[in-house]
């Protein structure tokens, strides 16, 4: 009679993906994290067959990714990206114990200026409507505008706040929802505390417990919403450049160059270290550089009086 044996079953790469995301909802990873990875697989899946074994993964095959990704894509951003995500896919299959450890790295990316708005922009985009003739969806648009710019909070911040988040008595909005899961206290300046309390008398909300924010229906925002609502209102202004992103970079930059300190910043943007907050800073350099001429010091002290050498 035959003796049984101990058999292994291999993991296909497939598998071993799947398995990563259920590893990610045990942690409780964010939905839009995870959908992240998806959108990444579908991409190794196109150079890796998903059904091999785990085990074929070598340190050369990662190698020759990384020339696959750099022959068929030009965006370096986007290389990294999908390279940092199959780092921590086999990062996590190596603890497992299913692959042996090896090395590996992503592309070193120049970094990108950061864009903002540009001051010209600023002054169409901040331009209040005329209440009696514009739409609800018009004014509320202007409305986020000014909360983006004056907070600098998240996209998906902002569609989370509900109206007893706002406390008028203190100046301040309760931010629950963040990137890093810790709530923060922003503080709100006198006049973002006015266009809020204007706007409440218009939101026609039934509770509290509403969201501050709403679609034409009064319900909350989802994030493809938002971003047509604020694309078309741009467009409407005459500001061709959009980006909801762009407003927490405006933010960033325009409180650096009226004198904001860094720490400050780092705890109104909700980062989880000040190190984010300096990577902010040095992409912004070129912007900020255009205001040293007006902030000469040297010039200042010596009157802008030109000095000339007198010949013996």
């Amino acid at each position: 009679m035959k003796k049984l044996k101990m058999t292994t079953q291999k993991l296909t790469f497939s598998e071993g993906c799947e398995k990563y995301l259920e590893h990610c909802r045990q942690r409780n990873l964010r939905q839009g994290t995870i959908n992240h990875y998806k959108q990444s697989y579908t991409q190794f899946f196109k150079y890796f067959d998903p059904q091999m074994p785990i085990e074929d993964i070598d340190e050369q095959s990662y190698k020759d990714y990384v020339l696959h990704l750099k022959a068929t894509l030009n965006n370096d951003t986007s290389i990294n990206s999908y390279l940092r995500d199959l780092i921590t896919t086999i990062h996590f299959f190596m603890n497992e114990g299913w692959l042996p450890y090896f090395k590996m790295q992503a592309i070193k990316v120049d970094k990108s200026h950061i864009e903002t708005y540009n001051e010209n922009e600023l002054q169409l985009l901040l331009k209040k409507p005329n209440i009696k003739k514009c739409s609800f969806t018009e004014y509320q648009c202007w409305v986020m505008t000014n909360f983006f710019f004056s907070t600098g909070v998240r996209q998906r911040s902002l569609m989370h706040i509900q109206i007893k988040n706002i406390d008028f008595d203190n100046n301040v909005v309760y931010v629950n929802v963040t990137k890093n899961r810790k709530p923060l206290i922003v503080p709100l300046n006198r006049t973002m505390s006015g266009i809020l309390s204007e706007y409440l008398k218009y939101r026609q909300h039934k509770s509290n417990d509403d969201f501050l924010f709403c679609n034409v229906f009064g319900q909350q925002l989802t994030k493809s919403t938002c971003y047509h609502m604020l694309y078309e209102y741009n467009k409407r202004r005459g500001v061709q450049t959009t980006g909801i992103h762009r407003y927490r970079h405006t933010f960033a930059k325009q409180w650096i160059l009226n004198g904001g300190n860094v720490v400050s910043l780092s705890k109104l943007l909700g980062h989880s270290s000040l190190e984010i907050t300096q990577n902010y800073i040095h992409l912004l350099t070129s912007d900020i550089a255009e205001q040293v001429d007006e902030f000469n010091v040297l010039d200042k002290f010596y009157g802008k009086k030109r000095i000339f050498m007198i010949k013996e």
